[in-house]
Order: structure tokens, then sequence, then C-alpha cells
């Protein structure tokens, strides 16, 4: 019986293991900021308004108001985020938008469409909509930047053409009204909407196979293809869901205003894509995800809202906007820099 030979382990060819590193409190707080920096500037900002406006500015009224008046935004950034997640970007949601509350407002008024299939219709025709830019984008290779541009200046000219200039008037169900108007635990129903928007976002972009490969088109889309995603299809997929929740924001519109006109739309542009871009600065840095989206959204709705009742001209909100894009990016970029160290 021979002995098993011992095997010989060269130790000195082996670095030893680096001690593991102590964080520091610096280090900490870097790390916060870099992935919840967002958040801690918004939770700055409640704790600055709530001291200058003591009386008004935490009390549930205008909790309720600042939930309520931006959920038209906060729709309209998801759509935007769906699409970001590809690497692409969808201009035409503003003037989609547009379109969608006077279709859903000519349904109502001049063709006396019953209410529920109002919604499902509208719904619909932002579906196509969406089809329509993922089409062009990916069978026509025109660069999404200009082809939701056109998509959405083709739009505006659309509900020009159908209102004539004028606005859309006429008697609305009190039950589509209800959709804007009706509460749930004193909360505005839209409020909950958008709520369900987002958790679905959050499950099909965190949760199951089709978010990661989104996001893999997204990152690098060749090599995405390489390993079998079928990157044509989910892209279009995502105009599509886009312009799903475009026209689910444009029911939602139609029943707060109850009034059409080709105007509304384009104002919403900038607060979206603000909305979208930041939210990539949080919970998840990097890249667009749903919670980080709503974060942002409510950062720019307590700063909007603060300085309205602190008496600022209109033209604070768009700077606010502005500032809060530059200056969000730009503290959780020195974080990650400063972490990389």
């Amino acid at each position: 019986m021979t002995a098993t030979p011992e095997l010989e382990v060269k130790t000195g060819d082996v670095p030893p293991p680096e001690p593991p590193r102590q964080r520091t409190l610096g280090g900490i707080a870097l790390h916060i900021l870099s992935i919840h920096g967002l958040l801690v500037f918004g939770i700055a900002l409640v704790l600055v308004f709530a001291l200058l406006l003591p009386s008004t500015f935490t009390g549930g009224s205008n909790i309720r108001a600042i939930l309520g008046n931006n959920t038209t935004v906060a729709m309209l950034a998801m759509a935007e985020m769906v699409v970001i997640a590809t690497g692409n970007y969808d201009l035409s949601i503003a003037y989609g938008i547009g379109l969608m509350h006077i279709v859903a407002m000519g349904l109502l008024t001049d063709a006396n469409v019953p209410w529920p299939l109002v919604v499902l219709l509208t719904v619909a025709a932002g579906g196509v909509i969406g089809w329509i830019n993922g089409a062009l984008v990916e069978y026509a290779k025109i660069d999404s930047f200009i082809a939701t541009l056109g998509v959405g200046t083709i739009l505006y000219g659309i509900g020009s053409w159908y209102t004539n200039g004028t606005q859309l008037v006429g008697n609305v169900p009190q039950a589509f009204a209800d959709l804007n108007d009706a509460k749930l635990f004193t909360l505005p129903l839209p409020t909950y909407m958008v709520a369900a928007v987002a958790i679905i976002a959050w499950i099909c972009l965190e949760h199951i196979p089709i978010g990661r490969r989104l996001y893999a088109i997204g990152s690098n889309r060749r090599a995405a293809e390489l390993t079998g995603v079928p990157a044509r299809r989910l892209v279009m997929g995502s105009f599509v869901a886009s312009g799903l929740i475009v026209g689910l924001a444009g029911v939602l519109l139609a029943a707060r205003l109850q009034v059409a006109q080709s105007s509304v739309g384009p104002e919403f542009l900038l607060p979206a894509f603000v909305g979208a871009l930041l939210g990539a600065t949080t919970i998840r840095p990097g890249r667009v995800n749903a919670w980080g989206t709503i974060v942002a959204v409510l950062v720019l709705a307590v700063g909007i809202a603060g300085l309205q009742q602190l008496g600022n001209s209109f033209f604070t909100e768009p700077i606010f906007q502005g500032a809060a894009l530059i200056i969000s990016v730009g503290l959780a970029g020195f974080a990650a820099r400063r972490r990389k160290r």
C-alpha cells in the first residue's frame, strides 16, 4: 500500500488577503449620498419649507395637492423611463398626452361613446402611437430622438386640426370625471394609479428577465443581441408600453380638465424628462428605475410647491427643475468617483 502524496502548497506565490477596509464616517456619508442623495435633498427641502411655511406646507391639503397635481408628470416620467432603459428617447410623450386628452374629450362629447369604452380606446390609441415610434426606430432605422420628435409634431398638428385651434368642451359624465375627482383614504384616485404603474414597472424591470434584457439593450445592444436577446422586439415593446402609459395619462388629464385644446401637453415634456433622468441618480444609481423616478417627481413637486407658496414668480419653476437636475447628477457623479478611489 502506497502512501498518498501530500500536495505541496507554495504559500509564497499567493499574496496574503487584504484586510477588510474599515469604512470611515465620511465614506459612509459618501455611500449614502451616492445612492440616496436625491432623497436626502428632498427631505432637506421639506424641512426648509416646513420651517419657512409652518402653517401651510405640512398640512394635509397641501400634501394631497402635491400628490394630485403631479400625477400627469409622474405618468409621463414613467413612460419616458421605460424607453430610456433601452437606450432610446421618446420626445412624443408630451404631444401624445395632448392628443390623447383631445381624443378622450372628442369621443365623449362629439361621438357620445360610453366612458369605459372611451378609456379603452384612448389607451389603445396611445399604444398605437408607441408602436409607430418603435417601428420608425427599429425598422426605418431613424434615431429615436428625431423619430419621436417628428411623430410628436405630427400629433400636435392633428390635435390642432381637430380642435381648429379652439377649446373642445361638452358634457362630461360624472363617472368619467370621478377618475380624477374620486378619493380613496383621502388621497386622489390618480395617485393610486401612478403607484400601480410604478409597481408594475418595478416588477418588470427588477424582478423578471425582461427587465434585465431591457437594461442590457440600453447598456450594450450588440452584446445583448449576441447573447440571444431579441432587441428589436423588446425595443418595440418598450415604445408600446410607453404609449399605453401616455394614453392612460391622457384619460386622467381629460378627466381633470374636462376641456381639451391642442396647446396642452408640451409644457409637460421638460418635467417628465427631468423626472426620468433624475430618477437614475437614486435608488439604483446609474440606470433609470421606477422608484427613483417617483422620488424625483416628488422632490421636484415639493420644491415647486414650496417656491410657489413663498410667492416666487412663474419663471422660477423651470429654473428650479434645471438646477435640481444639474446638482443631483453632479453630486451623484462626484460621490461615485470618490468611492472608486
